[in-house]
């Protein structure tokens, strides 16, 4: 494929500040400027044509020209292009919407604060841990369980959360509330010798040790993806939630699963949350609730919590929390018809016929000198990249990005 840039690029994205990108100083090749999309593919500027296996950022689940999308926002824009749901005001897509999602939801899960982003939702979902224990008069409750090598966002609360050196380096993060514990990939840290199920219960007694140490009463929620997207697509080993959820029920933990990547069929099931039958209290959602199409995001609660969190609201007078954009009424239309069209086409049950094939072509690569290890789940995969594949030793990398710290992957959503 060319390479060639327009006489013009640096002078056209000068001014765009480009996320995760390479600064390095001799790099003047500049970002890949894509400027149209149809089905599985994008274009670029110059004409070159790229099949897009990672659906953007792990978002366009229904591809990059789905009609249907459009026209849904195309008709809310003539309705109402915008409104909010401050001061007990409310539209029809956002009280669709709600029904819909809380209605795919796993069981229990009934009620939903929308955001933007995965970021802004798994932010609140800090905010009302809090607000949570505040009410049921626990002020010393508010430590939050993450994993290395997690990825839950960048906002203070969520970067903090995630658990990459390059998203706290220099940033200041994290913030003292929030811990990090093992990251349950076998591949890269398993012991010598080490079975899955006694590496499972290694991590599981890990964690039950971080929070007796802390203290209990000062531990508020374990948050998860059930599998790492861009920490490395790590499938924990069997056994691992299920020991884990015990733990958090044994402390009273709260246990909020980020499903930003797994959600909406990638594993296999409408949910990560169904494939490792995990329960959680808490529960963001975004990217494939729209397709990636318009932003929105969504952060689903118990019963339980939203009684509390309706409690608190009547003492202080107010729930003191909300967004401009929340639910904004276009994102909220699409987002209704994106979920429409994963139950009518039967997502699900697509992905299941196709995981077997995919993985039947991904295990070819599996004794190649340079591939360590072919991981995943459903359609989310990724092939390890190493530079001795009996040691498991991979190639070099600076900065660190994922599991090992030098790990070269490829992956595929």
């Amino acid at each position: 494929m060319s390479t060639t840039r327009s006489a013009n690029w640096q002078k056209d994205v000068a001014h765009v500040v480009h996320p995760y990108s390479n600064l390095d100083a001799h790099d003047t090749r500049g970002p890949v400027v894509i400027t149209r999309g149809d089905g599985c593919y994008v274009e670029d500027e110059n004409g070159n044509r790229y099949l897009e296996g990672m659906s953007g950022l792990w978002c366009t689940a229904l591809g990059f020209s789905e009609k249907r999308l459009v026209d849904a926002a195309m008709k809310q824009f003539n309705a109402l292009p915008y409104y909010h749901l401050f001061n007990h005001r409310s539209h029809p897509p956002a009280i669709a919407l709600a029904e819909a999602l809380t209605g795919i939801a796993p069981e229990g899960l009934n009620h939903v604060l929308f955001a933007n982003s995965g970021s802004e939702a798994n932010d609140a979902a800090v905010k009302l841990v809090w607000y949570y224990n505040n009410q049921l008069n626990r002020p010393k409750k508010k430590k939050i369980i993450s994993r290395l090598y997690g990825y839950h966002g960048v906002t203070v609360a969520s970067g903090s959360l995630t658990g990459l050196v390059h998203v706290h380096k220099d940033f200041d993060l994290p913030i003292p509330q929030v811990l990090h514990t093992d990251c349950p990939s076998y591949y890269h840290f398993s012991q010598p010798g080490e079975s899955q199920d006694q590496f499972a219960e290694r991590l599981a007694n890990n964690l039950e040790q971080m929070i007796l140490k802390e203290g209990p009463e000062t531990v508020a929620a374990f948050i998860a993806e059930p599998i790492h997207g861009s920490g490395g697509v790590i499938v924990p080993p069997e056994g691992y939630y299920e020991r884990v959820q015990a733990i958090l029920r044994k402390y009273d933990v709260l246990f909020i699963v980020d499903e930003v990547i797994c959600g909406f069929g990638r594993t296999g099931k409408m949910f990560g949350s169904d494939t490792f039958n995990l329960k959680p209290d808490m529960m963001t959602v975004a990217k494939g609730l729209s397709s990636a199409y318009l932003p929105i995001s969504g952060l689903l609660l118990t019963d339980q919590i939203n009684e509390v969190l309706k409690a608190g609201s009547r003492k202080i007078g107010a729930f003191a929390h909300g967004l401009t954009y929340a639910a904004h009424p276009v994102a909220a239309a699409v987002a209704l018809e994106t979920i429409k069209i994963y139950q009518e086409r039967k997502i699900t049950d697509h992905v299941q016929a196709l995981s077997p094939y995919f993985f039947e072509r991904l295990n070819k690569l599996a004794d190649h000198p340079l591939v360590g290890e072919v991981r995943g789940r459903g359609l989310l995969a990724a092939v390890e990249i190493t530079a001795d594949k009996a040691a498991r030793k991979p190639f070099p990398r600076k900065p660190p990005l994922a599991p090992g710290s030098r790990t070269r992957r490829w992956s595929t959503a």
